[in-house]
């Protein structure tokens, strides 16, 4: 298959570091242009592979290719067309939104007065802050703050976008504000969305890949990924005590209270047991299957086959 000039191509990237942790074993992953989720829990991995990507550090070995440009061996033209927005980000608070985008445009290279006024009003209208633009960052609320960190980002019109688990600590209203504004910058770039939030990856990415302990678990589409468990998910809303617990029943996924009761969720080909009910298999789902190994590479192979039929 011919792939397109914007891919994103990681080969066998393992990371170490110091302390002796494993951050990193073996990564390969192919990413399309467009919403890119990589979900996965904290600690996982995820920080380690952005940060990688975004030549902030080395892989131990491994290849990193984004369209015709070697992201390990030529670092400087990898950055120039690079978008990153960290888990946690800096601002000068007695700054306005303005004032501080000019000031990176700047950092950036647009040296031009009219064409970073030009470039400043674009991407702070793009991120709907145009309107908010001289009030100091010191009084932006969480998702405000999020949407300039992006609106940073796009300077320099990036062919390759990272998020690092944007969402957190959003209210609903802002995450839907902000996961809109990424959905829609998906359409001309490759954007990475970093995150632990299942709810993020399927709101908005079109393919998705499920990391833990370094290494990938899942690489899919989520459309198809759910349609892949039909049939495969049972639930029964029972009582604490008759929770089974993981190392006694294998293909149990996620358990919830709800309403003073648990709901347990488990994988299974056919019907379990007495008192569980087929469900309509979500994202959630598919992680939780993922992390609980019901979803090996030749059982997720057989299955994609299955729904390809």
């Amino acid at each position: 298959m011919e792939k397109h000039p914007l891919s994103l191509r990681i080969r066998n990237v393992s990371k170490r570091y110091a302390n002796g942790v494993q951050a990193l074993h073996n990564v390969s992953l192919d990413i399309p242009p467009g919403m890119y989720g990589l979900l996965g829990p904290n600690g996982a991995g995820k920080s380690t592979l952005m940060r990688t990507l975004a030549t902030l550090q080395e892989p131990d070995e491994g290849q990193m290719v984004l369209g015709d440009i070697d992201v390990v061996r030529h670092k400087d033209a990898l950055r120039q067309t690079l978008g990153y927005l960290p888990q946690e980000f800096g601002v000068y608070p007695n700054a306005s939104a303005e004032e501080l985008l000019d000031y990176f445009a700047v950092l950036k290279g647009i040296t031009g007065r009219a064409q970073r006024r030009e470039t400043t009003e674009t991407l702070l209208r793009q991120t709907n802050l145009w309107d908010k633009r001289r009030q100091k960052l010191g009084g932006y609320s969480g998702g405000m703050r999020q949407r300039f960190g992006v609106a940073v980002a796009l300077l320099g019109n990036p062919r390759l976008l990272i998020v690092d688990e944007p969402t957190a600590g959003l209210d609903p209203a802002e995450r839907v504000r902000f996961l809109n504004l990424l959905s829609e910058l998906g359409e001309n770039s490759v954007v990475i969305l970093s995150t632990h939030i299942v709810e993020d990856v399927a709101g908005v990415c079109t393919n998705m890949a499920i990391i833990n302990q370094g290494r990938i678990l899942l690489e899919a589409k989520p459309l198809e990924a759910v349609a892949a468990l039909r049939g495969r998910i049972w639930g029964k809303l029972m009582d604490k005590c008759e929770v089974p617990a993981p190392e006694q029943e294998q293909q149990l996924i996620s358990a919830k209270l709800l309403s003073g009761r648990t709901l347990v969720h488990v994988f299974c080909p056919e019907q379990p047991g007495s008192g569980f009910e087929p469900v309509a298999p979500d994202l959630e789902d598919v992680y939780f299957s993922a992390l609980t190994g019901c979803l090996a590479p030749n059982r997720w192979e057989l299955q994609a086959e299955e729904v390809a039929r």
